[in-house]
């Protein structure tokens, strides 16, 4: 159970005992009230679930799923945040249903972050990604390509939540976050990276393979030892 929606679980156990309550006090309409605090509650809990995620064996020169759900766009556009160039960006669209937990997409460390109030449209609007309440994380993969991910809320989600900071040191498929309700994540790199995913595809974050980095070799001058891009 994810602990951001410890709260609202809580939250939504009162409300089901206040309905119970009612119910029996009201007589006939007991069955219904109990039936939509038992429904509240059960959703509530549902939505909430954390579920073990394994990645795959070596995660090196992996870019993995940010987030559960369906691949929403994959375009080419310029990015003035963070990359500072073009891009291409892959959008997942994430519903009610999703397990809304978020992962690391790569191994690297936290180079930017920064959250951005705003408004609420539905998640798969254009606009959505430059209006909408978001996150913005930009991180450094050890091969040196910058990445950038967003957690984009929704027409109904009104809470993002994230943890990475920069000089954090992180591992592709580590949880990083959650955004409440139904919501959208944006990843975007540089073009000489390839999305392996096509647009309507469903995906798992911290397990679907969504791209690859350049594979790194080793490189040794004297006594410095160092990667570098192979090719």
């Amino acid at each position: 159970m994810a602990p951001e929606g410890y709260k609202l679980i809580a939250g939504s156990a009162v409300l089901a005992l206040l309905l119970a309550f009612a119910g029996l006090a009201l007589g006939g309409l007991w069955m219904v009230l109990i039936g939509l605090g038992v429904l509240v509650l059960g959703f509530t809990v549902w939505f909430f679930r954390d579920p073990v995620r394994t990645p795959p064996t070596d995660t090196n020169n992996l870019l993995l799923a940010p987030a559960d759900g369906k691949v929403l766009e994959v375009v080419e556009e310029h990015d003035t945040l963070y990359i500072n160039g073009p891009v291409r960006r892959l959008s997942i669209f994430l519903s009610p249903l999703n397990v809304h937990v978020n992962r690391i997409p790569a191994n690297g460390t936290i180079e930017y972050d920064r959250y951005v109030p705003g408004e609420y449209l539905v998640a798969w609007h254009p606009k959505a990604s430059e209006k909408n309440e978001r996150s913005e994380i930009g991180m450094r993969h050890s091969s040196g390509t910058l990445v950038l991910f967003k957690q984009i809320a929704g027409a109904v989600a009104r809470r993002i939540v994230y943890y990475p900071k920069p000089g954090d040191d992180v591992k592709a498929g580590d949880r990083f976050g959650i955004v409440k309700f139904g919501s959208r994540m944006d990843v975007l790199v540089p073009p000489h990276i390839a999305f392996d995913v096509e647009i309507g595809q469903r995906v798992q974050a911290g397990v679907t393979v969504i791209g690859q980095f350049p594979a790194q070799r080793a490189e040794t001058t004297g006594s410095d030892s160092r990667a570098v891009p192979s090719g």
